[in-house]
């Protein structure tokens, strides 16, 4: 029985290696979705990349977006074709959590209409047609691996029903420094996984981040929080002073964690 399973692993594993395009890889630090096959696969040693923080769309005849993050280093992309039995939202949140579970930060986070148009997803910001699908079927976001390492992930179950993952990981030249996430971003995080963990923020309140998480929490004035960390009250009263009621902030004493931890009540 067991040298049953073996030889079907196998096989099952060698069908996927040949269905990938030659001279392709997988990222190290991204899993590949099971039974996926990479039909594309780009490397170049130095290239400037812009990832939007905001949807894209096309204004005046100018593609636009409200927010970006500009990066200059070595590109790594790859485009999977997922088994026709998934959708290309599947492969995504599968692979955003494992990435999130390894201490990815995210930057921004949309998923459908709210990324904006498909089409400028596909040809403007990754030069990829394969991408091109309904604007309600994609997902993207952008996360920080490390110091000097952003990833970028998108998402798309085409008209056809075929469903394509795409990740482009850029190893910046310099460290990235201080990368803000959206507050939308900040609030997506918190209802879907309900925890924000900010090991960067382990000091005494900073300004733009004290702003920022005001800012995310005031999107929805129903939600309460919990503030863990050893700064945890200074950063309560921060956001008290931006004017989020107090009475939606607990102070979660008992609980030790690294930076500051933010966590849903229900």
């Amino acid at each position: 029985m067991r040298w049953t399973l073996c030889l079907a692993g196998c096989f099952g594993m060698m069908s996927a290696l040949a269905a990938d395009l030659p001279g392709s890889r997988d990222l190290p630090e991204v899993p590949r979705f099971p039974n996926a096959g990479i039909v594309g696969f780009r490397e170049v040693g130095d290239v400037q990349r812009v990832y939007p923080q905001g949807p894209v769309r096309r204004i005046s005849n100018q593609v636009r977006y409200e927010e970006q993050v500009e990066v200059q280093g070595q590109l790594t992309a790859v485009t999977y074709q997922l088994p026709r039995e998934h959708l290309g939202e599947q492969a995504f949140e599968a692979t955003r959590k494992a990435l999130q579970e390894q201490g990815a930060e995210l930057l921004y986070w949309c998923d459908g209409r709210d990324c904006g148009s498909s089409s400028l997803w596909a040809n403007a910001v990754f030069g990829n047609a394969t991408l091109y699908g309904p604007d309600d079927q994609q997902d993207y976001l952008l996360m920080r691996l490390d110091e000097d390492s952003l990833l970028a992930l998108y998402g798309i179950t085409r008209g056809n029903r075929r469903a394509y993952l795409h990740v482009e990981q850029v190893r910046a030249a310099q460290p990235l420094g201080d990368l803000l996430p959206t507050p939308g971003t900040l609030l997506r995080q918190l209802r879907a996984t309900g925890e924000l963990a900010l090991p960067r923020l382990d000091g005494e309140p900073q300004p733009a981040w004290s702003e920022l998480l005001a800012r995310s929490l005031n999107l929805d004035s129903t939600l309460r929080v919990s503030l863990s960390g050893a700064h945890a009250e200074a950063w309560r009263e921060a956001l008290v002073q931006l004017r989020v009621r107090a009475a939606r902030l607990e102070l979660d004493a008992g609980q030790e964690t690294p930076g500051l931890s933010l966590k849903l009540l229900r």
